[in-house]
Formats: structure tokens, C-alpha cells, sequence
């Protein structure tokens, strides 16, 4: 007996999802506060560990749902599947790009301000790669009958 549910995936997608509607919000605030004096390493430093966190549990959701293609495949159309793989890999790839630069970031002077103020724009762009990445995965569960797979004997 586990403990944890089946399918994993469509419970672990919500973290990444939610991070990724929040990112911009703490880089701008971000952003705002090291301009009004606040020190760089505290302030900016919640924002990085934030896009690591989102990071973090992307590769978590792509895994699980590596983890749950085998079965998902028998009911969905392998292109669909596709389509929503590619999508995860291209915002785990976007996150990883902005947490490279968000990391620049600590850097003194203009190199880091500039650096924050990319990253916080690039925070504007995962929310679009998330936004693929979901709206992919909502139509293989809506559209294509993704759950059927487990909920119904046999699939469809």
C-alpha cells in the first residue's frame, strides 16, 4: 500500500504552476525594494531560491510524468503527448536560463542591476512557457481523456 497517490503527477504539476504566477510578482517587488535601500543579498536572494524552487519542481512534474507516460500513452494520441513533453523541457530549460541569470544578480554595480532586471523580465517569459506547458497537460486531461486512464477499467 502507498501513501502516495496515483496518478503522482497532476498533484505535483500545481507547484511549478503556482510558482511560475508568482515569480514576476516577487522579481518586480524585488526589483522595487533594492531601489528603495534594501540589500541585495536578502532581497534578491528570495527571488533566486524562488525561480530554484520552481526549477526544482518542474523537474519534479517532468519526472512524474515520465513516471506515468507508460500508461497515459494507451489512451492519449502520442502526438498530444509530445507536444506536452516538449513543452515541460522548453520551461525547465526557460527556468534554468533565468536562475543563471537571477545568480549574476548578486553581482555589484551595474552588472547586477542589470542582471536583476533581466531576470525579473525573464520571470514574464517562464509564465509563458508555463502557461504551454499547462495548457498542453489540460488538454491531454480534457480534450484527449488523459484521466480515463485511470478511471476506467482499460482506459477509454
Amino acid at each position: 500500500m502507498s501513501f502516495l497517490p496515483t496518478p503522482l503527477h497532476p498533484l505535483i504539476v500545481h507547484l511549478p504552476i503556482a510558482m511560475t504566477v508568482l515569480l514576476p510578482l516577487f522579481g518586480v517587488g524585488a526589483l522595487i525594494a533594492i531601489r528603495r535601500g534594501g540589500r541585495v543579498l536578502p532581497v534578491w536572494g528570495v527571488v533566486t531560491a524562488l525561480i530554484a524552487l520552481t526549477i526544482g519542481s518542474g523537474l519534479l512534474a517532468k519526472e512524474t510524468g515520465e513516471d506515468e507516460e507508460d500508461t497515459v500513452e494507451n489512451v492519449v494520441p502520442r502526438e498530444a503527448l509530445h507536444t506536452h513533453e516538449e513543452a515541460a523541457d522548453a520551461f525547465v530549460l526557460a527556468t534554468g536560463v533565468v536562475l543563471l541569470i537571477a545568480g549574476v544578480g548578486f553581482a555589484r554595480g551595474g552588472v547586477g542591476a542589470t542582471a536583476r532586471a533581466v531576470a525579473a523580465a525573464g520571470t514574464l517569459a517562464v509564465v509563458g512557457f508555463g502557461y504551454n506547458v499547462g495548457h498542453s497537460g489540460g488538454q491531454l486531461v480534457y480534450r484527449d481523456g488523459a484521466a480515463s486512464a485511470y478511471t476506467t477499467p482499460g482506459g477509454r
